[in-house]
């Protein structure tokens, strides 16, 4: 399917987390450990707050690991906030609009994972759109309306609550439409100040989801390795994949789980339970 990873702390150089790693994102895009595919080749997208009130957003069809652009724009943004995603189309076609990350005003949102069935009943989850929304949805991808309903179901004010209310949605037209298992989904989300993830399938078997540990904690535990230096106590990741092989660094997000990220690096996760309307 596809992977993406999220920073939050103090400013970096989005070449320090999507180039330099060992197992860096760019890295997984040829040689994915964990994910259903190998090669997740089928566009990119990255995602960053800087100077405006909206974040901005870099897309492309072109391989991450062979788009020179992406090199050099890596080499000059410096974020506190950055949302990475490679794509591995599950069936709609490879262009721009259906890239991640997908942006609303000031929030983004990316997705790993996909809903079964989606041409069966997307005419009534794309009715289920805000009438207000549905002219921003751009492309046809599940994971664009599945944001958009959960914007529609009040993300921009509890978006625990209304990615419960979403999926829940889709795994109520999905039963009657006689879909077994609707949803399989990762989901990274952002309001630029805290970022929420989401691990979670109704066949209770997720794609893999991992956050990393306090560098505080990880400075102690590993002093030889440099990198911990660089970054301040306030920074943690979110990954599909860990980016480096380090006893200790990354822990892995429980099934059926949400979690937060404050803006001062604390982290909490709760169980998640799809929500009927």
């Amino acid at each position: 399917m596809c992977r993406w990873m999220t920073y939050q702390g103090e400013p970096v150089l989005a070449d320090d987390l999507l180039f330099k790693p060992v197992h860096s994102l760019i890295e997984q895009s040829l040689h994915s450990h964990l994910g259903v595919e190998t090669t997740n080749g089928d566009g990119f997208g990255i995602g960053w707050y800087g100077e405006g009130a909206e974040p901005a957003l870099f897309k492309s069809t072109v391989p991450a690991w062979n788009d020179a652009n992406l090199r050099e724009l890596a080499r000059q943004i410096r974020t506190p906030l950055l949302f990475a995603h490679i794509r591995a189309s599950t069936g709609t076609p490879v262009q721009r609009t259906n890239c991640h990350p997908f942006r609303h005003e000031g929030w983004m949102w990316m997705h790993n994972g996909g809903i079964a069935g989606f041409q069966k009943i997307k005419r009534e989850l794309v009715s289920a759109v805000d009438p207000e929304l549905y002219p921003h949805i751009e492309g046809s991808t599940d994971s664009e309306v599945l944001f958009y309903l959960a914007l529609t179901f009040g993300l921009r004010d509890d978006p625990p609550a209304a990615v419960e209310r979403a999926v829940g949605l889709v795994e109520e037209v999905g039963a009657r439409a006689g879909i077994g298992h609707p949803v399989q989904m990762t989901v990274a989300v952002t309001d630029g100040s805290r970022t929420w993830a989401f691990r979670y399938s109704t066949v209770g078997r997720s794609r893999s989801l991992f956050y990393s540990t306090h560098i505080g904690q990880l400075r102690r535990m590993h002093p030889e390795v440099e990198a911990f230096g660089t970054l301040s106590d306030t920074a943690r990741l979110i990954v599909s994949e860990p980016l480096r092989d380090i006893p200790g660094a990354w822990n892995e997000v429980p099934e059926a789980h949400w979690g937060v990220i404050h803006p001062d690096g604390r982290g909490e996760s709760h169980a998640f339970t799809p929500r009927l309307r």
